[in-house]
């Protein structure tokens, strides 16, 4: 459908299998994702984007373990393992995603003292990356989310898509979790309450 784009969020190597913030079942994602992008014709990929020495790595915090929670200024921030490091092989989007078709590349996470789930805003929900701007601009109503992490870069993106005015649908056949205590079953609840269509099946 002309007014109908795919965002295909964060599906790079430190997420997938062997990474360094791996989620479980997300190489099983991949062929379903590739066949998402088989049947759209517009495509917008996301890739975390981190400058080493993130604020939100647990390593730049003294005696922090990973998934731990510290305070930012925005609010409770959960640490994690270093990972998508700009320009590392971790970075990178995974071997087998078809990249071809993509139309935009929207990075996020690029500034240092700010953590960056959602493809629209940053964790401060204030710094924006005008991805909400561009895909208006280009007269699409309908957004269909696919990717990684489920539970924590898809929901925010798509929960903020429907903020924005656009009709949101996930395809959850084609997304994997990391379940941090018990955050899939929570962000399942918050994107129906949202207005958000889960669709099981790629």
């Amino acid at each position: 459908m002309p007014n109908e784009a795919l965002i295909v969020v964060d599906m790079q190597n430190d997420f997938c299998e062997g990474g360094a913030l791996a989620v479980p079942g997300a190489n099983a994602v991949v062929p379903l994702v590739n066949r998402l992008i088989g049947r759209h014709d517009h495509i917008v990929l996301t890739q975390d984007w981190h400058p080493p020495g993130h604020a939100s790595f647990a390593s730049s915090w003294a005696d922090a373990e990973p998934f731990s929670t510290v305070k930012f200024s925005y609010g409770p921030q959960t640490l994690w393992p270093d990972h998508c490091v700009q320009g590392t092989p971790g970075a990178a989007f995974h071997p087998d995603l078809e990249v071809t078709k993509a139309q935009m590349i929207v990075r996020k996470g690029y500034h240092t003292g700010i953590d960056s789930y959602s493809a629209f805003r940053e964790n401060d929900r204030m710094t924006r990356t005008g991805l909400d701007g561009y895909l208006k601009a280009r007269g699409f109503t309908r957004l269909i989310f696919c990717g990684l992490a489920l539970d924590y870069c898809v929901a925010w993106s798509a929960i903020d898509a429907r903020q924005a005015g656009f009709d949101v649908a996930v395809v959850l056949e084609a997304t994997a979790a990391i379940d941090l205590d018990g955050s899939r079953k929570r962000m399942l609840t918050e994107m129906r309450q949202g207005g958000i269509n889960l669709s099981l099946a790629a």
